[in-house]
């Protein structure tokens, strides 16, 4: 195993722990019967390309050392995604209240959006990770965003490969633009949230009765 394998192993095994623990979020507001605020959870290691630029943007030898770890923050990344703006603030202190990972800096970049138009919320935390070597303190990043934040931000990164950060100014203008029509859109859906949950409590319910009926059917069959 090389280098960056050993080094990176810790985070790996941090990035599957914390998918399973913020998932499992989810599945205890629905056995709870309640609105979860969890949409879905996405997780990953960074790429070593990507460490690569990082590490030249910050002017750091290419080579895994404590100093890396503790410069890239990022290297473990997850990914929390809601349905409404007021989740956002539901799920970052329910991951304060936590004691498997303690909460080392706080980047609100919804309340303070980013020059390009990015918001969501992000937290860096501290997670332990056991290994045959003992426990090692695993930085890492948790985003909170909303379904709308996401989409514009997936599509400005997928740009800023092509442009490398440098927009031609019409594309910057359109994404910024595009920027305030998904945070207008998360406006108008928080707005009518109660009918939105309403229905889709009435949805799953349906899709719980047809299962049930389905099942009904095959047994008679």
């Amino acid at each position: 195993m090389g280098q960056w394998d050993v080094f990176l192993s810790p985070y790996k095994q941090a990035v599957d722990e914390l998918k399973v623990k913020l998932k499992g979020m989810r599945s205890q507001f629905a056995i709870n019967n309640t609105n979860s605020p969890v949409e879905f959870v996405t997780g990953r290691v960074k790429p070593l390309a990507s460490i690569y630029d990082k590490s030249l943007q910050k002017g750091l030898p290419f080579e895994p050392s404590d100093k890396l770890a503790t410069e890239l923050q990022d290297i473990a990344g997850l990914r929390i995604m809601c349905q409404f703006v007021d989740d956002i603030a539901t799920v970052t202190e329910l991951i304060r209240q936590r004691v498997d990972m303690r909460v080392i800096e706080e980047k609100d970049y919804i309340t303070h959006s980013k020059p390009s138009g990015y918001r969501s919320h992000h937290m860096i935390i501290e997670y332990p990770v056991e290994t045959i070597d003992g426990q090692k303190m695993v930085i890492g990043e948790i985003q909170i965003r909303t379904l709308a934040m996401n989409f514009w931000a997936s599509i400005e990164h997928s740009l800023n490969y092509k442009y490398n950060g440098a927009f031609p100014k019409e594309i910057n203008d359109r994404l910024q633009n595009a920027a305030e029509a998904a945070f207008r859109l998360d406006e108008e859906m928080s707005q009518i949230r109660s009918e939105i949950q309403e229905a889709q409590a009435y949805f799953n319910e349906y899709k719980e009765d047809l299962a049930v009926l389905n099942n009904t059917e095959k047994e008679r069959e």
